[in-house]
């Protein structure tokens, strides 16, 4: 029997100024599947990197055309790889989005889209460490670099 096809999703965040008002951030994706890659990035103003994290993984599954296949994501964020795989979400929705100091979940509106996409998809989240040589991590950090000093 042969090994299902299966989608694989490198994305990363960047935000240069993050501590200030008047910041740039970027993200980006490169997407896998049966020899075929894509690159996707884009930026925003007066934003985080945490924020840029998330839209990159909400853009790359906002891309993808089918909805049939597992999906592997692979980020060097940790906020977004322990969400995912710890299901922290689970307990922000129970407690009316507030975190365990009582506060609002900071980008619930990104979560909510992200949690929204990953209902329709057989999605695994892998941790990889960043800038340690992985090409791929690698590339969408440079994607990401690049849309920020762009915007």
């Amino acid at each position: 029997m042969s090994k299902p096809d299966h989608i694989i999703i490198y994305c990363d965040g960047a935000c240069s100024g993050n501590q200030f008002g008047t910041n740039r951030g970027g993200w980006g994706a490169v997407l896998l599947f049966q020899g075929q890659r894509k690159e996707i990035f884009g930026g925003e103003k007066n934003t985080t990197n945490q924020r840029m994290e998330l839209t990159a993984c909400i853009r790359a599954l906002e891309s993808l055309k089918r909805t049939d296949l597992p999906v592997i994501i692979h980020s060097d964020s940790a906020y977004l790889v322990n969400c995912m795989q710890q299901k922290w979400y689970e307990k922000w929705e129970r407690n009316g989005w507030k975190n365990v100091k009582k506060q609002p979940v900071e980008n619930r509106d990104l979560w909510e889209r992200l949690l929204q996409l990953v209902s329709k998809y057989q999605i695994s989240f892998r941790k990889v460490e960043g800038h340690v040589g992985i090409e791929l991590n690698e590339r969408a950090d440079r994607l990401a670099r690049r849309a920020a000093e762009k915007k």
